[in-house]
């Protein structure tokens, strides 16, 4: 990297108590010790909302179709409409977001999605809940440039993993929370009060994050002096000076570099794998083992406890690895192989041994633990590659190409599962090594990027 950049950090961990900012306050005022844990704590708490939104109309389904007369093709189309704004929502937000910071990015981008959750009350038709869900995807899509953003900027290199674990720790436990929490609330109240109480969540979110999260870490006046030394060591690839300076590159100048096409080229293959279980699963059910909302809601939950522990697991494994010496290239390599094999291995399970639904979501658990457990690898190499600035835009890009593979996926799943459903799961399961060797093949050693 730069050396203006090794001086900047070397400078700051260096300086006595005196240089730092508000080293004068430093024994006065609120202090919070480990504030980056609170910061993704927050943001895991946005995840779990996020995830909890866009359930909702998979898990009621049955009825709101019933309700209105609309069959599993109008469901793909109305998926899909959310998944093409979930795309360009995450380029756009990855660019917002390295724009405006992260503070204000998501609060904008939970403020919208929580409107949008809200406004699906409202649906009456195809039409309208199309709508609704462009606005759901333009709004949620912002979750995850912005974790990785942040991520990059609150953590050291060797946490990152670990904290975008936690991060996505927050999709599956959304996940698991959805489905009852959901059912419960349309047997009380009906699938209209349901959308406005969930919508509601995120609103109510906005308040404790703008409260805890002020300012970056070098001028938060929260943070303890210890660990604002421990994140400025450990950031290897820029400070807050630097980032402050540095123009953030174009994505011309992004897509110039082949590391970058190794996390756009493996998202497009893995992503399809999670996305298929979220949207499908509660269709799956109904369609192959009859179930009405409340079985859904008593059943889809189970494998997200296996995406959860995925989360936490793949995270700190690299993290470890690291402590243990490891170069940031063996670590996230040696964590993305693992996981992918116990995906794959799952996947060929759903096809074999997956004839009855207790085996069917106890399988399925097994899979998203080996997703889990590779994707926040993949997701915080945009920040092993690049400085802040440019962090949120490949973030961002990599969502978008992941999201388009997913569409596809959802245009093929209701045609061919009038017949059956084990050639999509064929599919996907080919996706795995394919994702793999994306990673091997591209980026041949994951370091921060010599600036062209």
């Amino acid at each position: 990297m730069y050396e203006v950049q090794e001086k900047v950090i070397v400078e700051q961990t260096e300086k006595p108590r005196s240089e730092f900012p508000d080293s004068q306050s430093e024994e006065r005022g609120l202090k919070v010790k480990g504030l980056r844990w609170w910061i993704i704590g927050l943001i895991c708490l946005a995840t779990i909302i996020n995830y909890i939104d866009r359930s909702a109309l998979g898990i009621m389904w049955p009825s709101i179709s019933g309700d209105l007369g609309m069959d599993k093709a109008d469901y793909a189309l109305i998926l899909n409409v959310f998944m093409v704004a979930y795309a360009v929502g995450q380029s756009v937000s990855g660019r917002m977001f390295d724009k405006i910071g992260t503070r204000i990015g998501f609060v904008i981008s939970i403020g919208v999605w929580g409107i949008a959750t809200m406004l699906h009350a409202l649906a009456r038709g195809i039409f309208s809940f199309a709508s609704f869900r462009v606005l759901l995807g333009l709004g949620e899509a912002g979750n995850w440039p912005g974790a990785v953003k942040s991520n990059a900027e609150w953590f050291p290199s060797d946490e990152r993993a670990f904290a975008q674990g936690i991060f996505n720790t927050g999709a599956a436990l959304g996940s698991v929370v959805a489905p009852p929490l959901i059912a419960l609330l349309w047997v009380a109240f009906g699938w209209k009060m349901t959308f406005l109480a969930v919508g509601m969540l995120g609103l109510l979110w906005i308040a404790p994050w703008l409260l805890v999260n002020k300012k970056s870490p070098a001028n938060h006046p929260w943070i303890t002096k210890e660990e604002k030394l421990h994140i400025l060591r450990g950031q290897t690839q820029v400070t807050q000076e630097v980032e402050k300076s540095e123009r953030g590159l174009s994505m011309k100048q992004i897509l110039s570099y082949k590391e970058s096409w190794a996390v756009l080229i493996s998202r497009f293959f893995v992503e399809p794998i999670w996305w298929l279980f979220v949207g499908w699963m509660p269709i799956y059910l109904a369609d192959t083992y009859g179930f009405n909302v409340k079985e859904i809601g008593f059943f889809a939950w189970v494998p997200y406890v296996g995406a959860a522990l995925g989360s936490l697991s793949g995270g700190y494994f690299a993290g470890r690895l690291m402590l243990k010496g490891a170069s940031v290239d063996k670590a996230r390599k040696t964590t993305i192989t693992i996981g992918s094999t116990i995906m794959f291995l799952g996947l060929l399970a759903t096809i074999f041994l997956a004839n009855s639904p207790e085996k069917f979501v106890a399988i399925v658990a097994f899979v998203l633990y080996g997703f889990q457990f590779i994707i926040s690898n993949i997701q915080t190499m945009p920040s092993d590659l690049f400085s802040g600035k440019s962090v949120g835009s490949l973030a961002g890009l990599g969502g978008t190409v992941g999201v388009f593979s997913v569409i596809i996926m959802n245009f093929l799943v209701p045609v061919i599962s009038k017949f059956s459903y084990i050639p999509i799961f064929i599919l996907i399961a080919a996706f795995v090594p394919l994702g793999v060797l994306s990673v091997y093949l591209l980026a041949k050693e994951i370091k921060p990027l010599e600036r062209k």
